[in-house]
Order: structure tokens, then C-alpha cells, then sequence
């Protein structure tokens, strides 16, 4: 019976505590093939690239959800 009960006291706390997890919104892709995704900021990502070479791009799992234009096809079919 205790154990239902703290169970349930920390099921309450996490859930009312979690906010959801969130990435970083920059990524370092470095040249040696490693990537990391822990950037909050642009300046952060460049100033680990320096001297290391690479590119900063944005998180693509930071928005999962597509915002762009819908992509259509690029040629026209002949009737």
C-alpha cells in the first residue's frame, strides 16, 4: 500500500513539473563527422566551430512540423 502511495505522489510531481523536453535550436556539424545539437544561440555554435571547421545549421528536430510551402512538381504532364 506504500508503494501506491509514493508512486502515486511522484507521478503527480512529474507531471506537474514537465514541461515537455525541448532541443536546441542549433546544430554543429563538425568536419571530423560529429554533429551536436546543443546550441541555444547562433554565436555559441560558431564560436565551437572555430578552429575545428564545420557548419551551424537549425535543429530540424526542434520543429518537426513543416512550415514551408508545399513542394510541386516541376514538370507539366502533356495531355
Amino acid at each position: 500500500m506504500r508503494n501506491i502511495t509514493v508512486a502515486a505522489v511522484l507521478f503527480t510531481a512529474v507531471s506537474l513539473c514537465a514541461d515537455g523536453a525541448q532541443a536546441a535550436p542549433w546544430c554543429a556539424h563538425l568536419n571530423t563527422g560529429l554533429n551536436t545539437c546543443s546550441f541555444y544561440s547562433f554565436q555559441q555554435c560558431m564560436a565551437t566551430l572555430s578552429g575545428n571547421g564545420g557548419v551551424c545549421s537549425p535543429n530540424r528536430f526542434e520543429t518537426p512540423y513543416f512550415t514551408g510551402r508545399v513542394a510541386r512538381r516541376s514538370y507539366q504532364r502533356a495531355y
